[in-house]
């Protein structure tokens, strides 16, 4: 049993007992409905594909395709269980799923990868579709990866399909914004805990400077708030009187690590490794890449007033009691929802033959997060990771 599961079940066994879930209601959401475990080859290679629909008790399976190397069935029934408590929170009607391939991507050619996108849908077609289970892209994939799956998707089906999928490619039917969502909205959320609480300094330090961080960055630097520090696998970039984020992303985006690009932009900073960057002085610490990074190793250390979890379960469940007593926390399940916020929305579009406006997306985006924000706000008295999780258990029992 990897961390990432174990953590998750800690979770929904501490929200279980605070909502007085009956055995089954918790059983449901530690048992999967569904787990599609099998081999999609490429060449005389074979590669190990998985597909969890967790709970559909509010609608198609959502949740997006990771293809990693370290992606195993553990990860993803905790991924997909938390995108069950995620639509639950932001109240979107849709239910929880997640998959993935055991594999580098970035070891494969491109015609390669979309060998093995295709081969993965030859494999869960018969599961999937705009009313059944709508994947998207996560870790690892991306819009074009996603048009190869829809279009394999139709070849096999016989019809068009474009809710099949969602973060297609704005050509193929994808929503206008959603390259940005996750990010967006996790600055829709930062925006209103400062209502909450007193960030003056307006200090943030992002941990991930992928799409998501870089994304919630450039979104939040708009909104005045002063990002002093980045990172990336290789290490990141502390700059106090703040971080020129859009120079940054534009040299990342041709091949550059952020330490490189934040060199040759700011002088006077200091290289920072990623354990660093966990320990600044900064009034939001903003975890944005990969889970399980606040441990009790490093939690003690923290000093940010709050916490915006813009990855997937960063915080082990024990580091999350320690962290308790100094440091407010906007869990996951609502702090990263814009990403399957607009993807219900790219679904909604694709249903009506609709297209939306970047304008109009982010106005019910910002609508949609600050709602939710506000909802687990008033159930904040232990915390709110245990606010999320009441809010979602009233609306999935």
């Amino acid at each position: 049993m990897n961390k990432t599961w174990q953590n998750y079940l800690k979770l929904i066994d501490r929200a279980a007992q605070k909502s007085n879930l009956t055995d089954k209601q918790k059983r449901d959401l530690i048992e999967p409905d569904r787990i599609l475990e099998f081999e999609v080859p490429l060449g005389d290679k074979k590669y190990r594909g998985f597909r969890v629909q967790f709970n559909g008790t509010r609608g198609p399976y959502k949740g997006g395709l990771r293809f990693h190397p370290q992606v195993d069935l553990d990860e993803v029934k905790a991924l997909s269980g938390w995108m069950t408590i995620k639509t639950a929170v932001v109240d979107i009607p849709m239910g929880g799923g997640k998959g993935g391939i055991e594999v580098d991507p970035k070891k494969l050619t491109k015609k390669e990868l979309e060998e093995l996108s295709r081969n993965f849908v030859r494999e869960i077609y018969k599961h999937i579709g705009p009313d059944k289970d709508v994947p998207a892209p996560d870790v690892g994939t991306n819009s074009q990866i996603i048009d190869w799956m829809v279009d394999e998707y139709e070849k096999l089906t016989g019809k068009k399909a474009p809710a099949s999928f969602t973060a297609k490619s704005i050509k193929n039917g994808g929503s206008k914004g959603r390259l940005e969502a996750t990010g967006q909205g996790g600055s829709y959320v930062l925006e209103a805990l400062a209502k909450k609480i007193d960030l003056k300094e307006g200090t943030v330090a992002v941990q991930g400077f992928g799409n998501v961080g870089a994304q919630f960055a450039l979104a939040a630097k708009k909104l005045g708030f002063k990002i002093v520090a980045v990172s990336d696998s290789s290490g990141g970039y502390y700059f106090k009187d703040g971080l020129d984020i859009a120079k940054i992303k534009s040299r990342k985006d041709k091949g550059v690590s952020v330490i490189e690009a934040a060199k040759k932009i700011h002088e006077g900073g200091r290289e920072i490794t990623n354990d660093d960057l966990f320990t600044l002085n900064v009034d939001v610490l903003v975890p944005a890449a990969l889970e399980n990074v606040i441990t009790t190793d490093n939690a003690k250390e923290i000093k940010a007033k709050a916490i915006i979890e813009l990855a997937n379960g960063p915080t082990t469940a024990k580091a999350d009691q320690i962290l308790k007593e100094k440091s407010l926390i906007v869990p996951d399940v609502l702090a990263n929802a814009g990403g399957v916020t607009v993807s219900y929305f790219e679904w909604v579009q694709n249903k009506k033959g609709e297209s939306w406006s970047k304008k109009e997306v982010f106005e019910k985006l910002e609508e949609k997060m600050k709602k939710s924000f506000e909802e687990v706000w008033v159930k904040k008295e232990n915390g709110l990771r245990d606010a999320a999780y009441a809010l979602a258990m009233e609306r999935l029992f």
